[in-house]
């Protein structure tokens, strides 16, 4: 198998491109390297597959540029994957910036489904990470607190897929967008295309900021001793998935391509594997073995108090479920932090 990995340097990106070497596979990666981490990320990927690294190639280019994406994908014609990682991920950079947010998550996911379909010799699984904030801010689901953490009151079995959709923020305009591109492109144009609506992702190699990638962010700042501040009352609550299981998630739907072509996703840790941002803060005070400081700010747009996927369509369609589970995966995730401590500073 031949794979390419748009955003390929990042953290789900040299996860998945691993895996995909350990298995034998060619990757092909497309990355703009503008993300903190990007270039340790490349090495970690390169050193780790050892002699396997000679079936990866990078590719330096942007997919805002349709003649960046053409060459790559000229290149690398005879892939049979396609997984679609790069993006913009943070909805305050989107409220920010909202054109270059546009343009990253629409007009890129457009110019690497045109790419595909245009240039590839076959058609090739195409694999979409999308997200959660599809949804919107569900103010109409009753919610309820208890304890440090809130709940719905009437879905114990998360949100499914056949909810409306409700973009909420520039961010979850332009990824609801692209997931629509997506999923329209295999009615339209016979693209084997799957949509991935993920939750809270997780784990080794990610450089979480304070605006993006909330587990990992309060374990980096844990570990240097930054001060971190909740936005909200820390109640909110996710269903998180170590990336691992994402992985194993993307080479289930590639396995079942001809069912799953067509189809939307949600791809998190489902009911039993939801934690709070409290319940994480009190997770790292037991392993960092200290109190942890908070301040606490006003809400964020667009922050929805409970996400939990409904996750039964990808157990049932891909045979695939979580297998991490949350207090393991955080403590992969410290220790990784804490052996890489340089990587932040």
């Amino acid at each position: 198998m031949k794979a390419i990995i748009t955003g390929g340097a990042g953290f789900i990106g040299v996860n998945s491109a691993l895996k995909m070497l350990n298995r034998g596979w060619k990757v092909a990666i497309f990355d703009n390297f503008s993300r903190r981490g990007t270039e340790s990320n490349l090495a970690w990927l390169s050193k780790e597959a050892g002699n396997l690294a000679r079936n990866l190639v990078v590719h330096r280019g942007d997919v805002r540029v349709q003649n960046d994406v053409d060459k790559f994908f000229a290149l690398n014609s005879d892939a049979e994957v396609i997984l679609h990682e790069a993006a913009q991920v943070a909805v305050t950079t989107s409220v920010a910036d909202p054109r270059e947010d546009f343009e990253i998550n629409c007009v890129g996911t457009f110019n690497v489904l045109e790419g595909t379909r245009r240039l590839c010799d076959s058609n090739p699984a195409f694999i979409y990470a999308s997200t959660n904030k599809v949804y919107g801010g569900m103010e109409d689901i009753e919610i309820v607190k208890d304890g440090s953490r809130y709940r719905y009151k009437d879905l114990p079995g998360g949100i499914p897929e056949d909810r409306l959709l409700d973009f909420h923020s520039p961010y979850g305009c332009s990824k609801g967008a692209a997931d629509q591109y997506v999923r329209d492109y295999h009615r339209i144009y016979g693209l084997r295309s799957v949509v991935m609506r993920q939750s809270c992702i997780f784990g080794q190699r990610q450089f979480g900021m304070e605006d993006q990638g909330w587990v990992a962010w309060f374990t980096i700042a844990t570990v240097l001793g930054k001060p971190i501040t909740i936005y909200g009352d820390g109640c909110q609550v996710r269903d998180v998935l170590f990336v691992d299981d994402l992985v194993q998630a993307y080479f289930a739907a590639i396995e079942h391509i001809e069912e799953a072509k067509g189809r939307v996703y949600n791809i998190g840790g489902g009911p039993e594997s939801t934690l709070s941002l409290l319940e994480l803060i009190e997770t790292l005070s037991e392993l960092s073995g200290r109190e942890i400081p908070l301040t606490f700010a006003d809400w964020r747009p667009g922050d929805q108090p409970v996400y939990v996927s409904n996750i039964e369509r990808a157990e049932n369609e891909l045979g695939w479920r979580p297998e991490v589970g949350v207090r393991e995966g955080i403590e992969r995730l410290y220790h990784w932090v804490l052996s890489n401590s340089r990587l932040f500073a």
